[in-house]
């Protein structure tokens, strides 16, 4: 029998995901879009050309995987039913309809993983499937496999850089899974990279990688930015300087505190896997860091990262802005770092460099996440944070963990 992969969005990872695990004829592959009319422009791109992804192999090579999904649809009564594993590959802001598409139709045993299901993808499940989640596996990734560009809709991606290793947390079910949930993921993302699962999974939540890598490396680069056009797009991580490192390296080992805490509380919670960045850099790309003499080498010198920008926007009179507006503001402060933050609040951990991103990340949205000190804000309802779904108490963050 194959394996009946559902992976949930439309766009670069899902399209990657889609065309790596049809390349494979062990399984069968689903799409679901529920973005506007991406499934019907994906169809009707996938009835005159394959699916083809871009990349270059560890030997240099330039090579492709060829392929077709079976259905791409928005319909979850096609889509749902049966699957084995389901993956969602979109951004965290978008998860809550793709739970409610899903929820009618979902069937004890299934497995559903985050690619990465971001900080808090836990707490929402609960709360929307209620006792759905029951007799389901949860299992999250802290980011995704692969960096990687949409060439052409539907058609063609670029495959920038893939991970050695992918590293993720399990949560069975009282219903034992359809399938083994790491052997299943591993078939549908092929050899590269190797996947592993260990620790709890509140270590993904903490461990979200984009929650604090872009919003910090934002910070660094724009907070004193004094309003007027740059000529372009500055590299993002090639064009790291130390100052911004710093502060990354300061978040994560704030968030490294946070796991230690939680861990002297509660001894049988499993966290080794809420380790520092420069551990998870070292982990996920061991040979593309050509430089590991300091974190901010480390970052500079990754050739997974070559070439990625700032999102910006073209100014009419010349020059570009950074855009503010942009997931790494939107996407990661909301559904990263406020929730990071919220957990941190509930054990007593300090956060002066996170709350100092937080401040500036809600300014520029014009929310209200953090006030006097606190994860109370009139705002809250928009993030994943603990205290959005009542949670105060650790044995309530882990009880939904």
């Amino acid at each position: 029998m194959p394996l009946k992969v559902l992976i949930l969005g439309g766009g670069n990872g899902a399209h990657v995901h889609a065309g790596i695990a049809a390349s494979n004829p062990e399984n069968e592959v689903r799409v679901m879009t529920l973005f506007q009319d991406e499934a019907e422009r994906w169809s009707k791109a996938l009835e005159s050309s394959d699916l083809v992804l871009d990349y270059t192999d560890k030997d240099g090579k330039e090579k492709q995987f060829v392929s077709k999904p079976g259905l791409i649809t928005k319909d979850p009564k096609l889509a749902v039913p049966g699957s084995d594993i389901i993956v969602f590959v979109v951004p965290a802001f978008a998860h809550a309809q793709y739970w409610e598409a899903l929820k009618p139709h979902m069937e004890p045993g299934m497995v559903v993983i985050g690619m990465p299901g971001a900080a808090g993808w836990e707490f929402q499940a609960y709360d929307i499937l209620g006792d759905k989640a029951k007799g389901i596996t949860f299992f999250n990734f802290n980011t995704l496999p692969w960096n990687c560009r949409i060439t052409e809709f539907g058609k063609r991606v670029g495959i920038v850089g893939f991970k050695d290793y992918f590293v993720g947390a399990i949560r069975k079910g009282s219903v034992e899974p359809k399938v083994d949930p790491l052997k299943a993921i591993q078939q549908s993302l092929g050899p590269r990279p190797v996947c592993t699962a260990y620790g709890d999974l509140l270590g993904m939540t903490l461990t979200y990688t984009n929650a604090f890598i872009h919003p910090s490396i934002m910070y660094g680069r724009w907070h004193d930015w004094d309003g007027k056009p740059v000529s372009e797009s500055p590299l993002f991580y090639q064009g790291l300087d130390q100052a911004s490192a710093d502060l990354l390296s300061g978040v994560s080992s704030e968030i490294v505190a946070i796991a230690k805490t939680i861990s002297a509380k509660k001894a049988g919670i499993d966290l080794s896997n809420a380790k520092h960045i420069s551990d998870i850099m070292l982990e996920f790309y061991p040979e593309d860091i050509k430089d590991k003499s300091s974190f901010l080498r480390m970052m500079q010198s990754n050739k997974a990262f070559e070439g990625l920008r700032h999102p910006v926007i073209n100014n009419e009179g010349g020059g570009v802005s950074p855009d503010f507006k942009a997931r790494y503001i939107w996407e990661d402060v909301p559904f990263g770092l406020v929730v990071q933050r919220g957990i941190a609040e509930i054990v007593g951990v300090p956060t002066p460099n996170i709350d100092k991103i937080i401040t500036w990340g809600q300014g520029l949205m014009g929310k209200e996440f953090l006030v006097d000190g606190k994860i109370k804000g009139k705002d809250i309802g928009m993030t994943r944070a603990p205290q959005r779904y009542g949670f105060t108490t650790l044995d309530a963050v882990l009880g939904a963990a």
